[in-house]
């Protein structure tokens, strides 16, 4: 199991000070760096500087939301991103949800399911280098991408109902999960993501994992702390039905904390629910559980 780190400085964050992160998680011998679409800076355009700047690393998306973007200008800005990056772009792409989409965004999430099997049905072969002919219900496409001298990026999908998940591994190349617990990983995502690619006789499916870490002698606060800084994730419904599902009354509840023996065994037991990078997202309080959690986290590599 790969470990990598998500960085959630897009939000808050200069992009000089992003390329400099993502230099020093590189110097330190991290498989990754991934960075969240969310209301900042735009994440593919973040990855393509720090492609020309942070030469070695692997960079991905923790997710670029669909619905903003026509699944031929997201095969563009990919193959551009992998070429920036020297073929080191993972793209991770999501629904986002009702919320954002309606509410925000003005448009409609009517058909999630049918929306994620014909972008990805468009997506694919345009990253592959092939023209489409494709008339759906909501997209009809009729058109190829031309990026020369770059592959494809693995296309990674915020999965994790049922439907989703089949259609994920059917057509892509894995999944990429956040506030999700081990025993839901385990009993649902992995089985069903992986079941859906053997049915389809597409290889083994990559599974990232990301979840809050703090390594502390102060638990309780710790915890407390993630109650608040990720309450949002426990009012999503996607989010919500897998915190269900793990018996979990919120995000700190799936929340690595503790101390280094603690946190270092949890991780490694993802390893054995069928995680195949796990993503850790800091949130020490204090410079202590801030060094601590970056030195536990590279004693595992």
């Amino acid at each position: 199991m790969q470990i990598a780190i998500f960085s959630g400085s897009t939000s808050d964050g200069t992009l000089a000070q992003l390329v400099e992160e993502a230099r020093v998680v590189e110097s330190q011998g991290f498989a990754g760096f991934w960075v969240s679409q969310i209301f900042g800076h735009d994440a593919l355009t973040v990855l393509a500087v720090i492609g020309r700047e942070v030469p070695r690393i692997e960079l991905g998306t923790g997710v670029v939301p669909t619905f903003p973007r026509h699944p031929m200008m997201l095969a563009q800005q990919s193959l551009t991103v992998n070429a920036a990056a020297s073929g080191r772009f993972a793209l991770g792409i999501g629904l986002s949800h009702k919320l954002v989409v309606e509410d925000m965004w003005g448009l409609s999430y009517d058909k999630p399911v049918r929306h994620l099997r014909e972008y990805l049905t468009v997506l694919m072969p345009l990253l592959d280098g092939s023209n489409v002919a494709f008339d759906g219900e909501e997209f009809q496409v009729h058109a190829g991408v031309s990026v020369q001298g770059i592959p494809r990026p693995g296309v990674y999908v915020a999965a994790l109902g049922e439907q989703m998940l089949r259609v994920t591994g059917t057509l892509a190349d894995g999944t990429v999960t956040w506030c999700t617990g081990p025993e839901t990983l385990r009993t649902h995502i992995v089985p069903t993501l992986t079941a859906a690619a053997e049915a389809a006789g597409r290889p083994a499916p990559r599974v990232v994992t990301a979840l809050p870490v703090c390594v502390t002698d102060d638990k309780a606060g710790a915890v407390a702390r993630a109650a608040e800084l990720f309450q949002v994730y426990g009012f999503l419904p996607s989010y919500r039905a897998m915190l269900d599902k793990e018996g979990a009354a919120g995000p700190q509840d799936v929340a690595i904390v503790g101390g280094e023996a603690e946190v270092g065994d949890r991780i490694r037991a993802l390893a054995d629910v069928g995680v195949t990078d796990f993503t850790a997202a800091e949130f020490g309080g204090n410079p202590d559980e801030v060094a601590r959690t970056r030195e536990l986290l590279r004693s595992l590599l």
